[in-house]
């Protein structure tokens, strides 16, 4: 049975791989780490402002912003990949993401270091994620770009609420 979940688990990372080939990310830093997203689903880049608190919301949420008359949650990214306290300063980026149809459009703004550029894939090959982290639950895949990996976010999956759980 066990074995039978891992391949499982194999199609879906193979799947996820093949859906991300040739689009364009936005690059973004996190902790010193490189990290991206398909540039489709960012709705839009707002500099950063205290949202409003919610109580009894898990850590990683801090809170609620008026995004044109919607309420979107905010989430801290260093707080839900378990890295250092996050500092807030002028470089400091909110972006507003939308997960796709599957996931119910559902909107929700992530709070990142800050943003780097629109990487085009061109030819560079994306490969599975590896390892075993908190992170990798939220990982398409990885991205040479110049000397780094960018590690690539899958929005849908970010986004689900029942990971918060």
């Amino acid at each position: 049975m066990q074995n039978l979940m891992q391949s499982e688990d194999l199609v879906d990372i193979d799947d996820r791989v093949d859906r991300l080939q040739g689009s364009d990310y936005l690059s973004f830093d996190l902790a010193g780490e490189l990290y991206g997203v398909d540039i489709q689903t960012v709705e839009e880049i707002r500099v950063w402002e205290p949202p409003t608190l919610l109580p009894r919301s898990p850590e990683f949420i801090l809170g609620v912003i008026n995004l044109r008359g919607m309420i979107v949650p905010v989430m801290d990214l260093r707080v839900r990949f378990n890295t250092k306290k996050a500092d807030y300063h002028r470089e400091t980026v909110v972006l507003i993401l939308r997960a796709s149809e599957a996931a119910n459009h559902k909107v929700m703004g992530v709070v990142v270091d800050a943003v780097s550029d629109v990487v085009d894939q061109g030819e560079g090959q994306i490969m599975p994620p590896i390892g075993d982290s908190q992170v990798i639950a939220y990982v398409s895949g990885l991205l040479n770009v110049d000397q780094r990996v960018m590690s690539l976010i899958n929005v849908d999956e970010l986004l689900r609420i029942e990971h918060w759980i």
